[in-house]
């Protein structure tokens, strides 16, 4: 008896010193970035100057998509040759950076 009682404390003496407490931070931050939401327009509805810009920058770039947010910036879905690639502009044909 004494043979299995001190096997039961050898046991969960060696169990407790394997076991680990976790400590949790509560001090995390979440960032959320808030990107204005883009609506599709028509291709006629792009301002001249975005278009003129578009053919200055892109020579022989086709407007595929374009789209606008609240602020009047433009979203611009193009193909050039072989490529697709999505560009930026303002109101006055200004390339953004986003």
């Amino acid at each position: 008896m004494k043979k299995l009682i001190l096997s039961a404390v050898i046991l969960l003496g060696t169990m407790s010193i394997h076991a680990k407490t976790w400590t949790v931070s509560e001090d995390s931050k979440t960032t959320v970035a808030i990107q204005s939401e883009y609506t599709e327009v028509a291709a006629d509805a792009v301002p001249a100057a975005v278009k003129t810009a578009l053919q200055t920058a892109y020579p022989g770039a086709k407007l595929v998509k374009a789209f606008v947010n609240e602020k009047k910036e433009y979203k611009l879905e193009i193909s050039v040759g072989d490529q697709k690639a999505t560009v930026y502009s303002d109101v006055n044909g200004n390339w953004l950076k986003i």
